[in-house]
């Protein structure tokens, strides 16, 4: 699981580590763009609909034979609830003989402002396109949610917080591969 805030790089870090290893991306807006244009932009049910979608594909690929699966998330952690869900996410994978690896991913707030107009995130999450709307919100969470962890706060034996600010996605994958010796 790669987390970390709004356009700090989850999903393009997602795609150079699928490059790399036998695991499948299935970044957060995959569930998101589907159901928004049926729904539209930030009605409830889209958000519902999502957690079903993803907990029943997480059910079904820690069931099968595939090597591994990159998810990616913005976790509020000031939420207890987005604490529960990051809990029964991982535990769908243990229960079936999995091993979970965190990775948190931060950047200054004018470097995630600068890649939330990158073509490669706009080309895979159409609802970013709008870009008023995307910097908008992006600006607001800061006031709402902790979307990085304080130290010490995850706990996990297979977790690792990269500041990505000033460094390729590619490189990240590559730290990421070589830590968890994927």
């Amino acid at each position: 699981m790669i987390f970390g805030p709004q356009a700090v790089g989850k999903m393009t870090v997602g795609h150079e580590l699928e490059k790399i290893t036998n695991l499948k991306l299935f970044h957060n807006h995959v569930t998101l763009e589907l159901l928004t244009p049926i729904f539209g932009y930030g009605n409830k049910s889209v958000r519902k609909l999502s957690n079903l979608f993803r907990k029943e594909i997480f059910k079904e690929f820690a069931k099968g034979d595939l090597e591994g699966l990159i998810f990616t998330y913005v976790w509020a952690l000031n939420i207890k609830e987005d604490w529960q869900y990051v809990k029964e996410t991982c535990d769908i994978f243990t229960t079936n003989g999995g091993t979970i690896y965190l990775v948190e991913l931060e950047a200054t707030i004018e470097e995630r402002l600068k890649r939330n107009r990158h073509p490669h995130r706009l080309e895979h999450k159409p609802t970013k396109r709008n870009i008023e709307r995307s910097e908008k919100s992006l600006k607001t969470s800061l006031n709402k949610y902790r979307l990085n962890s304080e130290e010490g706060e995850i706990k996990e034996e297979n977790y690792i917080k990269i500041n990505n600010n000033n460094l390729t996605a590619d490189k990240v994958a590559k730290i990421i591969k070589e830590e968890f010796n994927i």
